[in-house]
């Protein structure tokens, strides 16, 4: 059989996390698929080169697109384009001496990707519930347990969500701290246009030397959801979904 050519591009950068380890996880998994050609980059500047792409990948930290950036990746996913955003890709961070503050200054950013971080408890175990059990996405995965950084966002955009959790207790070091029953997206779709953003908020990830400034060395690496055969297995999905198979 003769397989077609499918580009992507991959963005890999920010604050905090382990971003050269989840970098090469992804790109062990989209090398299982010999047709996809995958260019990386530290940042969203080369937005022509989605023009040449099927979808785009992103694990990051505290790393926006500009606002031109933004306006060009939107035109691309209304054109037909797939984004699949990983872990802190929604996240805006300011250390201040309340804690952890997530200011709202890049809301075109956070409206076209559905939700935007506000803060998470410490890494801790959870149950993550398959609330659509029918998609491709999640047939056929049960409800499951993790640990894992849980991501508390605010919505605000419409969202499919295909998996979620709740939360009630205390996201410690956050301004936004106290959380009463909330209903947290895990995996979910958002419609733009012809295309699609899927986002999956698990998968954070820490090595040794990703604290710079506040810690030289980190004494115990994490990687979280990466330990799950089941996170995996939703990457697996996910690829194929941003090929559209």
């Amino acid at each position: 059989m003769t397989l077609n050519r499918i580009d992507a591009h991959f963005v890999a950068a920010g604050k905090y996390h382990d971003i050269d380890f989840a970098r090469l996880e992804v790109l062990k998994l989209l090398a299982e698929y010999p047709h996809i050609r995958t260019t990386v980059a530290h940042d969203y500047a080369d937005t022509t080169r989605l023009d040449e792409c099927a979808f785009l990948i992103s694990y990051t930290c505290d790393l926006m697109p500009t606002e031109a950036e933004t306006i060009a990746i939107r035109a691309w996913i209304e054109r037909g384009g797939r984004w699949l955003a990983l872990h802190g890709t929604n996240s805006i961070l300011e250390f201040t001496e309340g804690g952890v503050a997530t200011p709202e200054r890049r809301p075109d950013a956070m409206e076209l990707l559905g939700t935007q971080f506000k803060a998470h408890p410490p890494i801790g175990p959870f149950r993550v519930e398959v609330v659509e059990r029918d998609h491709a996405l999640t047939s056929g995965i049960d409800d499951f347990d993790v640990i894992d950084e849980l991501y508390l966002s605010k919505t605000l955009s419409p969202i499919r969500v295909l998996m979620q959790t709740r939360f009630t207790g205390e996201a410690t070091g956050f301004v936004d701290a106290d959380w009463n029953d909330a209903v947290v997206p895990i995996l979910y779709l958002r419609d733009i246009g012809t295309g699609q953003i899927l986002y999956n908020t698990l998968g954070h990830c820490r090595g040794h030397f990703d604290l710079p400034t506040l810690q030289p060395f980190f004494d115990h690496p994490e990687r979280c959801a990466w330990n799950y055969p089941v996170y995996y297995d939703l990457l697996r999905r996910s690829l194929r979904w941003a090929m559209g198979c």
